[in-house]
């Protein structure tokens, strides 16, 4: 039986038995979702990086302890993992606040929301993504794999380039026309994009 047809279920149960190498073959499988959603909200490489590790040292620790109940869904398992990691990060570095306000005129405190957002906030803020992602439908296909990559994979322009086999001059140009058309697009249909 080949690596790929092996269940997610039998490779948990053998790393639990004590192959690792079935570990290995489940983070080969899910990383570079996992990874891709963690650099999304996170959008910094280190850190992405640091959540990544730690997500799978937390799953490594509940599956030595026995405490995965496998219903089959492991990669939303490892996800909320990874989801949690963040928004403890994230709590983490605003208990520490450290600005120096002392060296020039602008105040941070006059650009910082101090409570989280409002359950309503966050209905605009989805409503919002969700109409992005409908506008991009109306774009050249060049032009909206060249937005994907870079926006919601978090790819360079080099990257870009390579896996689309055009130069980056070419993958700016198509960022930067796919950025005006959206913005006629969003003209010609009226939409407003403001949270």
């Amino acid at each position: 039986m080949g690596i790929a047809t092996i269940s997610e279920k039998e490779l948990i149960k053998s790393f639990i038995n004590g192959n690792h190498s079935s570990l290995q073959t489940l983070i080969e499988r899910h990383q570079n979702r996992l990874y891709s959603y963690i650099f999304l909200l996170v959008k910094d490489k280190q850190l992405a990086d640091d959540i990544f590790q730690d997500t799978y040292v937390k799953v490594i620790n509940t599956l030595k302890r026995g405490s995965y109940n496998d219903e089959g869904k492991f990669i939303q398992w490892v996800m909320r993992i990874a989801h949690n990691l963040v928004i403890d990060h994230f709590r983490k570095s605003k208990k520490v606040p450290t600005v120096d306000n002392s060296y020039n005129d602008f105040d941070v405190f006059d650009t910082i929301k101090f409570t989280d957002p409002s359950i309503e906030e966050k209905l605009v803020v989805d409503q919002i993504h969700t109409d992005v992602r409908k506008l991009l439908e109306f774009l050249p296909e060049e032009q909206k794999e060249v937005l994907y990559l870079r926006c919601y994979s978090g790819l360079s322009f080099k990257d870009i380039a390579e896996q689309t086999d055009v130069s980056i001059n070419t993958a700016l140009g198509r960022m930067r026309y796919a950025i005006i058309n959206m913005r006629k697009i969003i003209e010609e249909k009226k939409v407003v994009l403001t949270a």
